[in-house]
């Protein structure tokens, strides 16, 4: 049987936004946060467009699907991000009590895992989604960014 809402689904909705943040001049991080099989919210990074150093992918997601559901916590929800959350989107996560994390590729230099920051403990989190795709993703855009100064 074809399970059509899987992990690799949502995944590639959470590439389209990082595409779309790509083609806005924004670091292509892209997001989507889904309950039961559906998508209740899709975000991508606006630092530049906002100038704003919080509005990660993961944080306008965060808020659009509070907004969505009416209530602060995300519990039953899942994140489908591109990239591995930073400490930043971590601490958000936390007191959001999303109930699982997927993300594409990991972050090495500041990403959650490598600075040990702790999520909540009913928090489950996954990587390596379509890992590939979101590394050369974020790989052509700073090589077009060094190209260009």
């Amino acid at each position: 049987m074809i399970k059509p809402y899987d992990d690799t689904y949502f995944m590639k909705r959470a590439l389209q936004e990082a595409e779309a943040a790509y083609k806005n001049g924004e670091m292509p991080i892209g997001a989507v946060i889904v309950i039961n099989n559906q998508i209740i919210a899709r975000s991508h990074n606006l630092t530049e467009t906002l100038n704003d150093v919080t509005a990660h992918a993961e944080m306008q997601a965060i808020t659009a699907a509070a907004n969505y559901l009416g209530g602060k916590y995300l519990i039953d929800c899942t994140l489908y991000v591109t990239i591995e959350p930073c400490q930043m989107c971590a601490g958000a996560l936390y007191w959001s009590q999303i109930s699982r994390i997927v993300y594409g590729a990991r972050d090495e230099q500041r990403g959650c895992i490598n600075l040990s920051t702790k999520l909540h403990p009913k928090t489950k989190m996954f990587g390596g989604v379509m890992a590939e795709d979101a590394s050369q993703l974020l790989k052509r855009f700073f090589i077009e960014k060094r190209n260009l100064n």
